[in-house]
């Protein structure tokens, strides 16, 4: 364990800087066009699965990558760590976020958000922000955008009891797209809430895309149990894993 922490530190230690040098690289695009910043935001993530490989021997798979759709599409992702907002941009060519508002105070990121023209919503807003997310969904979409979404609106550790809420079944039924479910195990590795990192495979997995025009409540049933299923086999694989490698699986999984 003490061999995690010292490489969890480096990576964090790493990781800081390697935003600031990636904000930097990026601040040409600020006068090009909305697909040279996200260019550079995937050059960015890639840049962090390179540390989490070389530094904290995490491996990273893709699995059914030849399942995603293209053109318009809703994204909903099992959300356990900050790992698949990072990852999700490498798959997708006009991806966009819901994201807080707070996020555009930030220097130069914010600026670049406004250009990726992400989502920025006032989440205690309630009613109102959902009303501009489906808004907002539906115009984006048109334009051949990806929307991604994380359905239970917060990072979940693994294990928790699944808690979806009724927005992603709103937001489906508005836009009219078909919706690509994808399944994760990332919180075993890149935990919420410290800065330790654990090795072993984090798994992603884009499962079948659900055909748009299903009535909301089938597809909120549909759309609960693919990710659910799937998320299970993969943290279980993952906890095997684990176990291997050091004997136990780490205090992850929180209920």
């Amino acid at each position: 364990m003490v061999s995690i922490f010292l490489r969890s530190l480096l990576f964090n230690i790493l990781f800081y800087p390697n935003f600031v040098f990636w904000l930097l690289v990026a601040l040409p695009t600020l006068a090009m066009p909305r697909k040279a910043v996200l260019r550079v935001a995937n050059w960015w993530a890639q840049s962090n699965i390179l540390l989490m490989r070389v530094i904290c021997n995490i491996r990273v798979e893709y699995r059914g990558v030849e399942k995603i759709p293209k053109g318009p599409l809703i994204v909903a992702a099992k959300h356990q760590s900050m790992w698949e907002t990072i990852s999700l941009l490498h798959f997708f060519d006009q991806p966009f976020f819901v994201l807080k508002r707070e996020l555009l105070r930030i220097p130069l990121f914010g600026q670049y958000l406004v250009k990726a023209n992400m989502v920025a919503i006032d989440r205690s807003s309630g009613a109102r922000a959902l009303k501009q997310v489906m808004r907002r969904a539906a115009e984006e979409v048109k334009h051949d955008r990806q929307f991604v979404i994380f359905p239970e609106g917060t990072r979940r550790p693994p294990g928790a009891p699944p808690h979806y809420k009724a927005g992603v079944a709103l937001i489906y039924v508005d836009c009219g797209v078909p919706c690509l479910p994808v399944a994760l195990n990332s919180g075993l590795f890149w935990p919420r809430r410290t800065f330790l990192r654990y090795p072993g495979t984090l798994v992603m997995e884009f499962l079948d895309p659900l055909p748009p025009g299903l009535p909301r409540d089938e597809f909120m049933t549909r759309i609960e149990t693919v990710i659910e299923d799937a998320t299970n086999r993969l943290v279980a694989a993952g906890q095997a894993e684990q176990a291997q490698l050091f004997g136990r699986v780490p205090t992850t999984v929180k209920a």
